[in-house]
């Protein structure tokens, strides 16, 4: 039957012109840029290279190349570059030297014993550490002790390539100069020794270093404080023997310094009374003016150094509260849907026992909205006529500019009215249809779907319970022959069927799906009919039936075949809509959190849930990826491989029990880790875009989906123009919907 008395549709809103957001991803990007930076500058500085000694390993070199004026000459080696010299400290003169600092704990406390002792020392710092504790090296330079720098990692200097030196000096060198103001020509290299211990490559980095302007600073006494031996014996070991003068080794970083705090209040006096002075290294040697004042140029660019590392730091802290938040809720999602899927079983099985009442076999209206669906059309309206429960079937042709009406007009099938109006969106269409709908109960379906013959009947049974308004179908993909048919395939059996079981148990449902639904035609009324506020009409409408007091269930044996997006830009199109009409949805009915009974429970249930694992968690994804980035790089491979493997395990591990809920074969799941490397990005792009767009205030208008085509219509539904039947063993053209099976 066809009324082609173009029903007036309900008016729509008026819409703005729709803004494509556009400058929020320059931003992102920029951001990523930044972040990926201060990262990269992050981990090279704290964890390309350790602070301890362990690394160091292996038997001394070759040390042909070292002059032995300088192997034989004092600890302060000037000019190695060209003509080396060395100098040695006056007698009866001790300058005290402390590497590895500067330290929180420990250096405050060394720089209270000079002072009380009226003794200067210099101090040659770690550049990671005087970013962490700039005012640390303020303190020393304003109490009048000397600065020198030992490397900004503390690595074997003799081990690194030439350029990696280069930017060990530089920024340390820039870290002090923001930190204090001042720049130091004194360089202690790490696990550097006496004189005579320097070997060919030692010697190429003081040559180096010369060339880059410093003088390396060895020592000729080491009070072995790092051994932590107890302070009587660093008091011994720091006590010089004679009145030669030396330059002595001890730290005030890298560990416990209780020791070398102690013996040095006890060294300092007893030295004193031997009769020798304390000076610094410079003052030692006769140096002149070893730390300038830094030039403002490098004064600006240390102070970006150390903001920029500080920042790394802090983003590391943030990145790694976020991701075992994100960790944390992925783990609870995981449990909560488990749980409830398994108590959703064993309900569903007594139900099966005692059904919802007495069996529901009234007619049914049901109402297909279409616009430009000629792709498909055939089909739907086929498997819907094959139903194996009586029903009214409603074309809404919405305006198709491709002859949607005219082909199902075309097919002269009984029972099958089509409505036609002028484009006015899928709400307008389904409001036509609930008003041209003579049945009490209503399902509606879209133009790409296809039901089994059973579905109609084993949809509204649960209508037999008077509570319920609502009830929810098990969609499936039908086209999931390619990689991304299997994503969504997967998605839609692991996602969107596990939280429906959730939601069903806690009677909290917030989204009917429009490919297949079944409602209570009075209560659709009693709203006002299908709002079109929203660009998720499906999920406005069902969250309205549940503030009104009706129950939305779950029925897992009404099954529908639809067609997913077939290309990238397709199901981006398709999730954007989804994605930012929930949120709508959500904004719309955010009152339900304070109210009580059902509305209650989809407000405290449903929204937070949804809140939480739709848009929280997709928020928090890119903090999972770029930390896992980090952790490949800079920290342990091993271990941050075997926390991804255990996610995937757990994903699996619900994979693997949704498809058993849903009757469906596993062998999909095999493309479950690709689908952490593409799919996984685009759904928690989905949702920034999404956010960002209902934050801003634009607007999306309707973006229907391109159809392919792959539905076929179940055998027997002929119309009266079709004649014959296939010859045996040919193809039925309407045979057949999907297999379950992959």
């Amino acid at each position: 039957m066809t009324d082609r008395s173009r029903r007036t549709a309900p008016a729509r809103r008026g819409r703005s012109r729709p803004i494509t957001p556009r400058a929020h991803w320059l931003l992102l990007c920029v951001l990523a840029v930044t972040l990926s930076t201060t990262l990269l500058l992050q981990g090279y500085t704290h964890h390309m290279f350790g602070i301890t000694s362990d690394d160091v390993t292996g038997a001394r070199g070759r040390s042909g190349t070292v002059p032995a004026r300088v192997a034989h000459g004092g600890p302060v080696i000037a000019d190695a570059a060209t003509s080396a010299h060395t100098a040695r400290p006056k007698p009866r003169t001790l300058a005290l030297t402390f590497d590895d600092g500067p330290d929180p704990v420990w250096t405050p406390r060394i720089l209270d014993v000079l002072r009380r002792n009226h003794v200067h020392a210099t101090f040659f710092v770690v550049g990671t550490e005087v970013v962490a504790h700039p005012d640390l090296v303020r303190r020393i330079v304003a109490d009048g002790h000397q600065i020198g720098i030992h490397t900004f990692t503390h690595p074997d200097l003799s081990r690194l390539a030439p350029w990696q030196r280069s930017l060990e000096l530089r920024e340390t060198q820039l870290a002090v100069a923001g930190a204090a103001g001042v720049t130091t020509a004194l360089l202690r290299p790490p696990y550097s020794s006496e004189n005579d211990a320097l070997d060919d490559a030692d010697w190429s980095v003081l040559r180096q270093a010369d060339a880059a302007g410093y003088v390396t600073v060895l020592s000729t006494q080491d009070a072995e404080d790092w051994q932590r031996p107890g302070a009587d014996r660093v008091l011994a070991n720091a006590t010089p023997r004679g009145d030669a003068g030396q330059i002595l080794l001890m730290h005030d970083g890298g560990g416990d310094r209780s020791q070398t705090v102690a013996a040095l209040n006890a060294l300092i006096p007893r030295l004193k009374a031997r009769g020798f002075r304390f000076e610094t290294v410079g003052a030692a040697v006769g140096m002149a003016g070893p730390v300038q004042r830094a030039g403002l140029g490098d004064h600006l660019q240390g102070m970006a150094l150390i903001d920029a590392l500080r920042a790394g730091d802090g983003a590391v802290r943030l990145l790694d509260a976020l991701m075992y938040a994100a960790g944390a809720l992925s783990v609870l999602r995981a449990a909560v849907v488990l749980v409830a899927a398994r108590r959703h079983r064993r309900q569903r099985s007594g139900r099966r026992r005692g059904g919802w009442g007495p069996p529901v076999t009234e007619p049914v209206s049901v109402i297909v909205p279409a616009y430009n669906e000629s792709a498909g059309i055939e089909a739907a309206v086929r498997s819907l006529l094959a139903s194996d429960h009586p029903v009214e079937i409603i074309v809404v042709d919405d305006g198709s500019t491709d002859g949607t009406a005219d082909l199902v007009e075309s097919l002269r099938l009984p029972g099958v009215r089509v409505i036609r109006q002028e484009n006015a969106g899928k709400p307008a269409a389904l409001n036509t249809g609930l008003a041209a709908a003579t049945c009490e109960l209503v399902v509606m379906v879209d133009g790409d779907t296809v039901f089994e013959p059973d579905t109609v009947r084993t949809i509204v049974q649960p209508f037999a319970d008077p509570r319920v308004g609502a009830v929810s179908g098990n969609a499936k993909v039908v086209n999931r022959g390619g990689l991304l048919g299997r994503w969504q395939h997967i998605e839609y059996v692991v996602g969107f069927n596990l939280d429906r079981r959730l939601f069903d148990l806690g009677e909290c449902m917030p989204t009917v799906p429009g490919a297949v639904g079944a409602f209570r035609r009075r209560a659709l009324l009693a709203l006002g009919g299908v709002s079109d506020v929203t660009l998720a009409e499906d999920t406005d409408l069902t969250m309205a039936l549940c503030r009104a007091g009706w129950r939305v269930v779950y029925e897992e044996g009404a099954v529908a075949w639809t067609e997913a997006p077939a290309s990238l830009s397709a199901l981006w199109r398709q999730r954007y809509r989804w994605c930012y009409g929930t949120l709508q949805a959500m904004w719309k009915h955010r009152g339900a959190v304070v109210q009580r009974g059902a509305a209650g429970k989809l407000g405290r249930r449903g929204l937070l849930y949804l809140l939480l694992f739709q848009v929280l968690l997709p928020l928090l994804a890119p903090v999972v990826d770029i930390f896992a980035v980090y952790g490949l790089v800079f920290l342990d491979p091993v271990r941050i491989t075997g926390l991804w493997l255990a996610f995937l395990l757990l994903q699996l591990g619900m994979g693997l029990y949704a498809f058993r809920l849903d009757g469906e074969r596993p062998g999909p799941l095999w493309s479950l880790p690709l689908q952490q490397f593409v799919y996984r990005q685009l759904m928690y792009l989905v949702v920034i875009q999404s956010v960002y767009t209902a934050v801003s205030g634009s607007r999306l208008r309707w973006q229907r989906m391109e159809r392919y085509g792959s539905l076929r219509a179940p055998a027997g539904t002929r119309s009266p123009g079709d004649q014959g039947t296939p010859a045996p063993g040919q193809p039925d053209p309407h045979a057949a919907v999907p297999p379950a099976g992959p």
